[in-house]
């Protein structure tokens, strides 16, 4: 399963089996999943700052359902080309909104590239970073209302002063990447992407436009997994830069972040560690008072176990995130329990219960693994979220892959 996921870390699946190595050839995959989901906006009028109730919801969710189409062209000389066409899937909705990508061709993960066997690939379109996927394998709950990316990568929140947690998310699937991934060397691969910032007209020479710098090493051998990841962002101003600002004056600002993961699986047991610690110059803009240029750097790591017995699989987790640099009591934890049952290889069903704990002066939110994660979780950017809140779902649902 390791090697699988470094082979995909970067581009999806760019190594197509020879039966559809013809241009004529094209195929077809994907994965529909979704989940009856209680949630609980965990309010509490003798603790949150703000003026909000708690909110309760039983709803149907989706969890990054999605269809892709891809292939390969053998262009002679051990060379390829490569392409992949990926859109997200909403069982749960019918009608695109803002935070619903039905009707885009691309939402997800599309490119076209060039691939040698002796020299790697290279892809020009949307995608992940390398930053966001080198952990990705380890968070057991991902794609679902318990993943890690409610607080890995700066989550999605919001701080007591209006802030988020960072300036663009280093979770995020970014628009104009070209990126390089290289083969296989003795359980060794990298990959490195640049975001090249958006294609809107400047209207003015103070305008700025924002890029973005991301890489990662992973290694694989045996039950051995690793990676070493690294993202700078550098901030565009408001409407030009694709990188999105909390704050119109970070213009022209920057931040970046590093991560470490390593995962272990022997026989029935799978654990997983990740770590990250981001870094930007925004307080001097902000100037909140306390002391240093970091504004909303803060450290983060998540831990996770699974344990696997006949056609099932118990599952665990714990997130934390530190204090931003900036605020006092702004951090944040959440743990997770799950059970699944595999029908076959492809056909699961599972329940979890997540609960996520904020700290006074901070709103990190439930997720969920719609699209960026608006859809079937709560988030720190809707009104049913406060600071010192604690969310809570419990989640019920099914997932195939084809």
């Amino acid at each position: 399963m390791q090697k699988k996921l470094i082979a995909l870390a970067v581009a999806g699946a760019f190594v197509v089996p020879a039966a559809f190595a013809d241009s004529g050839n094209v195929v077809i995959y994907g994965k529909m999943s979704a989940s009856y989901d209680l949630v609980d906006g965990g309010y509490d009028a003798g603790r949150n700052l703000g003026a909000v109730s708690s909110a309760r919801n039983a709803q149907i969710s989706d969890n990054s359902s999605r269809i892709g189409f891809k292939g390969s062209e053998d262009l002679g000389n051990g060379l390829s080309a490569v392409w992949q066409i990926e859109n997200t899937i909403f069982p749960d909705s019918a009608a695109a909104t803002a935070t619903n990508s039905n009707g885009s061709w691309n939402a997800r993960n599309t490119f076209v590239g060039l691939s040698g066997k002796t020299w790697g690939t290279v892809i020009l379109g949307r995608h992940d970073t390398p930053y966001k996927l080198s952990t990705r394998n380890l968070d057991v709950f991902a794609d679902g209302i318990a993943d890690n990316r409610s607080i890995m990568g700066g989550g999605v929140a919001t701080t007591a002063a209006g802030a988020g947690t960072v300036g663009a998310s280093f979770d995020g699937r970014q628009n104009n990447v070209i990126a390089y991934i290289s083969p296989s060397m003795n359980g060794f691969s990298a990959a490195i992407a640049y975001v090249a910032g958006a294609e809107n007209a400047y209207t003015s020479n103070a305008n700025k436009k924002g890029n973005a710098w991301s890489g990662m090493v992973n290694y694989s051998n045996g039950p051995w997994y690793g990676a070493l990841a690294y993202e700078r962002h550098n901030l565009g101003t408001a409407g030009i830069g694709n990188l999105a600002t909390p704050i119109a004056a970070l213009a022209d600002k920057s931040e970046h972040a590093w991560k470490l993961g390593v995962g272990y699986s022997a026989n029935n047991f799978k654990v997983g560690f990740a770590y990250e610690r981001t870094n930007d110059d925004f307080n001097s803009v902000v100037n909140t008072g306390r002391g240093g240029n970091d504004l909303l750097g803060h450290n983060a790591y998540y831990l996770s176990g699974a344990y696997t017995f006949g056609n099932n699989a118990v599952k665990a987790a714990y997130t934390h995130a530190g204090d931003l640099s900036g605020y006092a009591n702004s951090g944040a934890k959440q743990w997770s329990l799950g059970l699944d049952h595999m029908f076959s290889k492809r056909t699961k069903v599972f329940a979890l219960y997540t609960k996520l704990t904020n700290d006074n002066n901070v709103a990190y939110g439930l997720i969920g693994g719609s699209n960026g994660g608006v859809a079937g979780g709560i988030t720190g950017a809707a009104a049913s979220i406060a600071t010192a809140s604690s969310p809570s779902a419990w989640s019920f649902g099914m997932t195939h892959d084809f």
